[in-house]
């Protein structure tokens, strides 16, 4: 075998999304001030374009705000006024820490938890790290 062959054998082998060009963009937060509760309104686009669990989303988001959240029909409601500059920030870092692939930058990673460690899995490239455990 010459070096073209192992070069399309290896290519083969490879998922599609690895040679995808398609740029992700961090969903906008919609959000809504009523009395002392703060909600988020378009909950389920967000976790479906970052792909990850509810429960772990809202945990980190509960988390950061130091507050309480509970999930309303298709809507989170988070105890106290919170911005929604601040919801959006926070949601960045989130989709950094856990959902963005540190080696070759693409969203395709979902988390593994082995022997009590949770993984970011990278589907594209393959990488694994690990990420920080959520707050209590």
């Amino acid at each position: 075998m010459d070096y073209k062959d192992l070069y399309e054998r290896a290519r083969k082998q490879l998922p599609e999304k690895v040679f995808e060009k398609s740029r992700f963009e961090i969903p906008t937060i919609s959000s809504v001030i009523e009395g002392n509760k703060t909600f988020i309104v378009n909950i389920r686009d967000v976790l479906e374009r970052i792909n990850r669990d509810e429960n772990h989303f809202l945990k980190f988001m509960a988390g950061e705000l130091a507050t309480s959240v509970t999930m309303e029909g298709n809507r989170a409601v988070f105890a106290g006024k919170h911005a929604k500059v601040s919801l959006q920030t926070l949601l960045e870092r989130y989709v950094k820490d856990y959902v963005i692939c540190g080696e070759c930058g693409k969203p395709d990673t979902r988390l593994i938890t082995e022997t009590r460690i949770m993984w970011k899995r990278c589907d594209a490239c393959g990488a694994s790290i690990a990420v920080k455990p959520l707050r209590k």
